[in-house]
């Protein structure tokens, strides 16, 4: 999804895998700070210019969960179905109208030497479905009900979910910026 929406700057992107870089320890409070966290880290270890995102559901009748640990939200060994039966459970009550959220991304590019960072986010409102529902996507995306489209994230194109999403919208930004810098 990276490598598409910055297809158009004329830059090779290039995973951190490519560099042997390990993941960076997602210490932040927010999803600004852990997505700084790991553009810096892949910056300090390769030298180059680096781009990372930080995302996660958010969602208003349990004051802001499972947000930054939306990925481990079951716990250290967390999978999807797990973090999606522990978000099912807590909401197990919660009426329809209660049941709204949004996913938040935040995508940064760092310069290599640090001097420059550029900060963009997006954000995509919904529902929590009471139940899964479609066999795309990943996370979340089965219980996330986009209200515009009438089913959920799960069952988008997935061209239609990268116009969407909070992912697409935060990296779209973020190219508009590199661009003016």
């Amino acid at each position: 999804e990276i490598r598409r929406i910055l297809a158009d700057l004329g830059v090779a992107v290039l995973p951190q895998t490519d560099f042997a870089v390990s993941d960076a320890d997602e210490t932040g409070s927010g999803f600004v700070d852990n997505a700084l966290i790991k553009a810096r880290h892949a910056a300090l270890l390769t030298g180059l210019p680096a781009i990372a995102d930080d995302s996660g559901l958010v969602v208003d009748a349990l004051d802001g969960r499972p947000g930054v640990y939306s990925a481990r939200y079951s716990g250290p060994n967390a999978t999807d179905d797990s973090n999606i039966d522990k978000l099912l459970q807590e909401l197990a009550g919660v009426p329809d109208g209660r049941r709204t959220a949004a996913f938040h991304c935040c995508a940064v590019y760092v310069s290599a030497d640090d001097s420059t960072s550029l900060v963009a986010e997006g954000r995509w409102k919904g529902l929590i479905l009471a139940e899964r529902r479609g066999a795309g996507g990943f996370g979340y995306d089965q219980l996330f009900y986009v209200t515009e489209c009438g089913c959920s994230s799960a069952e988008l194109e997935p061209a239609e979910k990268n116009a969407r999403s909070h992912r697409g919208q935060a990296l779209r930004k973020l190219v508009a910026l590199i661009e003016q810098h």
